[in-house]
């Protein structure tokens, strides 16, 4: 039995989670399991696990024990630490920025970009402050500040805050949720290079073509 179920959807932040296992070495059908969730039809064990019905949702199946695992940063960090060597937690040197920015991308970032999305805004700046991000542009303006200037989020070197803020990047340039700038679009390059991202794309990809053909 392999170590680990994800229920995912191969348009949705399950591939976040998919990418953090192919970094941390696992493969599907060895490391993992796939159960893959239909929209307006959610399997049973996914709402046992997971009363939200979200995706992902990360089963470890540790020891005869079921370790269930919810929202993809958590999950992330979840398998860095599971896997310590495959090298991607943050030394004592590095947990400041690991951290914060691992937390920016869940919290602020995905807020801003949420709201620009749906068409939210507020202007009054006495009210921005209650957002917790201020205004979109103001959230971009400091991601990009954060970026510039360093390879990865801990300097030069790739942990596991990477994959889940380098996938807010790669997606907010895909779906021009964020700008093309300089920083944004040198780091997503960087991380389409690595082999554990590009075999993580490939399983979507092909999920996703197979979806579109019918």
């Amino acid at each position: 039995m392999a170590d680990y179920t994800l229920f995912t959807h191969p348009m949705s932040r399950g591939q976040i989670a998919r990418w953090a296992l192919h970094e941390v070495g696992q493969e599907l059908g060895t490391g993992y399991n796939q159960e893959l969730v239909e929209w307006g039809k959610l399997p049973v064990a996914l709402v046992e696990a997971n009363p939200l019905g979200k995706v992902p949702t990360l089963v470890h199946h540790a020891g005869g024990t079921d370790l269930i695992v919810t929202e993809a940063a958590a999950i992330c960090h979840y398998l860095a630490e599971m896997h310590p060597d495959a090298n991607l937690l943050p030394g004592n040197a590095e947990k400041a920025d690991y951290f914060r920015y691992l937390m920016f991308a869940a919290g602020p970032m995905e807020q801003a970009v949420m709201a620009k999305g749906l068409g939210w805004s507020v202007d009054d700046p006495a009210k921005q402050a209650t957002l917790g991000y201020g205004s979109y542009d103001r959230a971009v303006d400091a991601f990009d500040d954060m970026l510039t200037a360093r390879d990865f989020v801990c300097g030069d070197r790739f942990t596991m805050a990477d994959v889940y803020v380098g996938a807010q990047v790669d997606w907010g340039l895909l779906f021009e949720n964020l700008p093309p700038r300089d920083s944004f679009v040198a780091y997503a390059e960087r991380l389409r290079g690595r082999d554990a991202y590009k075999s993580a794309k490939a399983i979507d990809g092909k999920l996703i073509e197979e979806m579109q053909a019918g």
